[in-house]
């Protein structure tokens, strides 16, 4: 997972070497910008050593002074996009009124309005300045926004007062970050088997049946398992999704390549969540050549293809089973008729008519159903939060099923 750690302008800066090194033990990859100011406290070669990576100190030009080019010009758009997290660390008053206000005159407050990943600050600074209604008024706006804050210690400073303003401990920094991340280790020494994405059924050699799945909802399911110390297995039908790094990857297209891939691996599985949108019906012929046009109605036969969440049912043994349900109409009535019959210990079901919650979208709006009667409706949350949130669930029901 990728972070770009700002560093700005206080005492506090030489700090953030030992935050990268802490960074870095926990898997993280961080990539450095320093303000000017910051510059004046520790060298940019400090962190470009710690890192392995460019650090970035200018909005334009390249490194070592080299004039601006394209590359330099937009590159505060290349690191938003691939960043996980912004982390400001020491945060200076300066930078969070930057923030708080929308300015944009340098690469780390162009690179705030830029990302919409999560952002953490860690203040910083003299105790009055701690206190000042303008600094207290700015934190607020930033905590309205989803800022995340890491609020300041009390103790000595270094203009020589006592009071609130010095950098948190680089521990309870860590852990902010990897909270807010989802990086934990309640899974550890588990093995989570997620299938995702669609499935094709060939007509011809040029025409199939799927659906609309994007595979999200899956790719997110299995990158939260393993950020959680899971060993995941992603079966996954064709998508446009990078595999989630640490996952085994395995690329099926039918559905009935997605059941042997299921039913080869299930038995070392602690957890199965069948999260992938399974074609339910096949032709029960695949032409050998493509089928011509004849100005004709064309009628196709089908037959059901394997109900792979079934099998796993009727087999389940002590593994947590989920299954997932996409419905237009009915929610709890279908996904709890789905659950009994398919043998399965939670059903996550979203109505896919809703906005925020269909294909191929960024967000869902699911509801988990329990064996045990319980109901449980999320609010629109980004994919990555619903798979946290389910996972949490199978906690629970692991630790039931012992």
């Amino acid at each position: 997972m990728k972070i770009a750690m700002g560093v700005t302008g206080g005492v506090a800066a030489y700090k953030a070497a030992e935050l990268v090194r802490r960074l870095q033990d926990k898997k993280f990859s961080v990539q450095v910008v320093m303000t000017r100011a910051a510059r004046e406290f520790v060298t940019p070669l400090t962190f470009a050593a710690l890192t392995g990576n460019k650090v970035i100190t200018e909005m334009f030009g390249g490194e070592n002074g080299a004039p601006a080019n394209l590359e330099s010009a937009i590159e505060h758009i290349a690191v938003a996009q691939r960043i996980d997290l912004l982390l400001v660390a020491p945060a200076t008053a300066d930078i969070l009124a930057s923030f708080a206000h929308g300015e944009a005159g340098d690469f780390l407050t162009t690179l705030y309005l830029a990302s919409t990943a999560p952002v953490i600050v860690a203040p910083a600074m003299n105790v009055n300045m701690w206190e000042h209604p303008a600094t207290r008024a700015n934190l607020e706006t930033l905590r309205t926004r989803g800022v995340h804050v890491v609020d300041p210690e009390e103790g000595y400073l270094a203009c020589g007062m006592t009071g609130a303003g010095r950098l948190a401990s680089t521990e309870a920094i860590v852990e902010k970050v990897c909270h807010v991340l989802g990086v934990r280790d309640d899974f550890s020494g588990q093995t989570v088997l997620v299938t995702a994405g669609p499935t094709r059924e060939d007509i011809d050699p040029v025409r199939f049946l799927t659906n609309r799945s994007s595979g999200k909802m899956g790719y997110a399911l299995a990158e939260a398992a393993a950020r959680r110390g899971a060993h995941v297995v992603l079966v996954s039908g064709p998508v446009h999704l990078p595999a989630p790094e640490g996952a085994d990857w395995i690329p099926v297209r039918t559905t009935e390549e997605m059941r042997q891939a299921v039913r080869d691996r299930a038995p070392g599985a602690d957890v199965v969540i069948m999260a992938a949108a399974v074609s339910d019906y096949r032709p029960t012929e695949a032409r050998p050549q493509k089928l011509k046009r004849q100005g004709e109605r064309l009628v196709l036969e089908l037959e059901p293809t394997p109900d792979i969440l079934a099998e796993l049912g009727r087999d389940k043994g002590r593994r947590v089973l989920v299954g997932f349900a996409a419905e237009t109409e009915h929610l709890a009535e279908n996904s709890r008729s789905k659950m009994a019959r398919k043998g399965a210990d939670m059903i996550v079901a979203n109505d896919v008519t809703q906005q925020g919650a269909g294909f191929d979208a960024d967000t869902n709006i699911v509801t988990l159903f329990l064996r045990d009667g319980r109901e449980i409706p999320l609010p629109k949350l980004s994919k990555l939060e619903v798979a946290n949130r389910v996972l949490d669930q199978v906690l629970q029901l692991r630790k039931i099923s012992g």
